[in-house]
């Protein structure tokens, strides 16, 4: 497994920096996407890339090419539906660039159920109980985890990509048979965007908790997609934006 970080000497001394390097997706030997990432867990991340865009729907063979250097993966086919002409790159910032029109940004996901009902206690403790190991060396790296509703931390995945980080757990949760995502409970690091909503509503994830801001298009989405959205959760607090059924 790579190191997400490394070495750099700066006038100051020396900082440990999180690694930021293209990876190609590829299905079928034809190449679909450019995703800047942080490298490890790379099938995780090609599988949770496709499965939240609505391009599979089961576990496929994934694997890197026998350059590593090239940083690409291969994922076997066939799509549930033709991409068309259209190619994704996504920066570490953003999760829907390069799409090539509004209504490609919409991916179906179906109806959510109940889920759990979960104490707010629990909710505001689990971006403490979210493992990020590497974080704490470079400053510079997102999280996401899968929690049960016990709060009991399932998987957690660091990279510098926000929407990376969760499509390595919706992929890791996919190889190992847990999707949809029922029960659990997904929370990240940072903000909470349009788009990391959307793999958690595709994923099937009732509740969604992350430690900064929503947008405004994210507690729509949630709202219309039945997902209880929690925001600045940290130090003891949380906000509901949508769904507070399932808050106890």
């Amino acid at each position: 497994m790579p190191s997400p970080y490394i070495s750099i000497h700066h006038d100051r001394g020396e900082d440990e920096v999180a690694v930021e390097e293209p990876l190609e997706i590829r299905v079928d030997r034809r190449p679909l996407a450019v995703t800047m990432r942080t490298p490890g867990h790379d099938e995780e991340l090609a599988l949770g890339f496709l499965y939240g865009e609505g391009l599979i729907r089961e576990v496929r063979k994934a694997g890197l090419t026998e350059d590593f250097a090239a940083n690409t993966i291969e994922v076997e086919g066939p799509l549930e539906r033709d991409p068309g002409e259209r190619r994704f790159y996504t920066t570490s910032s953003c999760g829907v660039c390069g799409k090539g029109a509004l209504d490609e940004i919409a991916v179906y996901s179906a109806p959510l159920t109940d889920g759990p009902v979960v104490a707010r206690s629990l909710l505001v403790r689990l971006p403490d109980l979210l493992e990020q190991p590497a974080f704490e060396r470079t400053g510079g790296l997102h999280a996401t985890g899968l929690f049960e509703a016990t709060g009991r931390l399932l998987v957690a995945r660091e990279d510098i990509g926000r929407h990376n980080a969760m499509d390595k757990v919706i992929g890791r949760a996919l190889l190992d048979g847990l999707v949809p995502l029922g029960e659990r409970i997904l929370c990240v690091s940072g903000r909470l965007s349009f788009e990391l909503v959307q793999k958690a509503a595709v994923a099937g994830a009732p509740i969604l908790v992350g430690v900064g801001a929503p947008s405004s298009l994210a507690i729509s989405l949630a709202a219309e997609r039945g997902i209880t959205l929690c925001g600045f959760t940290r130090r003891g607090s949380t906000n509901v934006y949508a769904h507070p059924e399932r808050v106890g």
